[in-house]
């Protein structure tokens, strides 16, 4: 089911998850044991993200080194078939330019029809860890509005070999991403949200958001959204602080904002079992409000 239509459906807010993908060298069981205390909350759908490979350079006999392409978390559209197999509700996988051939994303896109898969969240994704800033794969997607026209033409039954006549079209519902915070590339939060705006009318049927732990910048984000005709439904992005060390990771690599009483409070625990307590509490304070502010979904 489109995630469209499960909000259309919904008689209440509904709860989606995301997980990674195991690291390599581990079974798809790790993945299971952590979601299956979380299935009795009945979420609508679970994300799983996408993450390219990475070059390393790994010392030979001779004393030489060879440079390889490690991918450390394979696995994401099995990973979606194989939760749609074992708890029966939908998955959507995180396709991303960097590391994909505009064929080899065709190829992906043609995979997940096959599996009966009807979302997919199209981003750009980071640049390479040896990359100072984001660099497409020769004969790759740029933007995220790029691959989000890619999805677009197959639903069209528009492919790229311009021999193949009528095309089997794809009915993918997809999503892209809002960052009530900017995305940290933007000069300002209205550029950006004019990109945000030029994907939706490019026929992005849904937004999912960073997180974020100040709940008036989203709704500020999303009284703007509103204010720009952007009318897709904004899907909020959540996470619970577990770990001091968060403090400093998430803002480094998310570009988010702790809130001071947030982080005063996180600072005041003396292990990280407390931080956890901390946090939890922050993010169900967070979900009642966005609760009463009408957000159809929870993720």
């Amino acid at each position: 089911m489109k995630i469209t239509e499960h909000i259309q459906q919904a008689k209440d807010t509904l709860l989606s998850y995301e997980v990674l993908p195991p690291l390599k060298g581990k079974t798809i069981t790790s993945l299971y044991d952590h979601l299956d205390p979380l299935m009795e909350f009945k979420p609508s759908w679970i994300n799983v993200t996408y993450h390219r490979s990475e070059s390393m350079f790994k010392k030979k006999m001779d004393g030489t080194f060879e440079k390889i392409e490690v991918r450390k978390r394979p696995g994401t559209v099995g990973i979606c078939a194989a939760i749609m197999n074992h708890y029966k509700i939908d998955a959507v996988p995180h396709l991303i330019c960097g590391g994909f051939t505009k064929r080899e994303t065709e190829d992906a896109l043609i995979d997940l029809n096959f599996l009966g898969i009807d979302n997919i969240l199209a981003l750009r994704g980071d640049a390479a860890k040896n990359e100072a800033s984001f660099e497409p794969e020769k004969d790759g997607n740029f933007y995220a509005i790029d691959l989000l026209k890619q999805a677009n033409s197959m639903n069209n039954g528009i492919y790229i070999d311009e021999d193949i006549r009528d095309g089997g079209k794809t009915n993918f519902c997809v999503g892209v991403a809002g960052y009530p915070e900017k995305h940290f590339e933007a000069p300002n939060l209205e550029i950006d949200l004019s990109h945000l705006k030029n994907k939706v009318d490019a026929n992005a049927e849904f937004i999912m958001t960073q997180m974020f732990f100040d709940n008036q910048k989203f709704f500020e984000f999303a009284n703007t959204c509103k204010e720009m005709r952007i009318a897709a439904p904004i899907i909020p992005g959540l996470k619970p602080i577990t770990t001091k060390k968060q403090l400093t990771v998430l803002p480094r690599i998310f570009h988010v904002d702790i809130p001071t009483e947030l982080s005063s409070a996180v600072m005041k625990c003396k292990t990280d079992a407390e931080v956890e307590i901390v946090g939890t509490e922050w993010l169900i304070q967070q979900s009642k409000e966005l609760k009463a502010f009408g957000e159809p979904v929870l993720h």
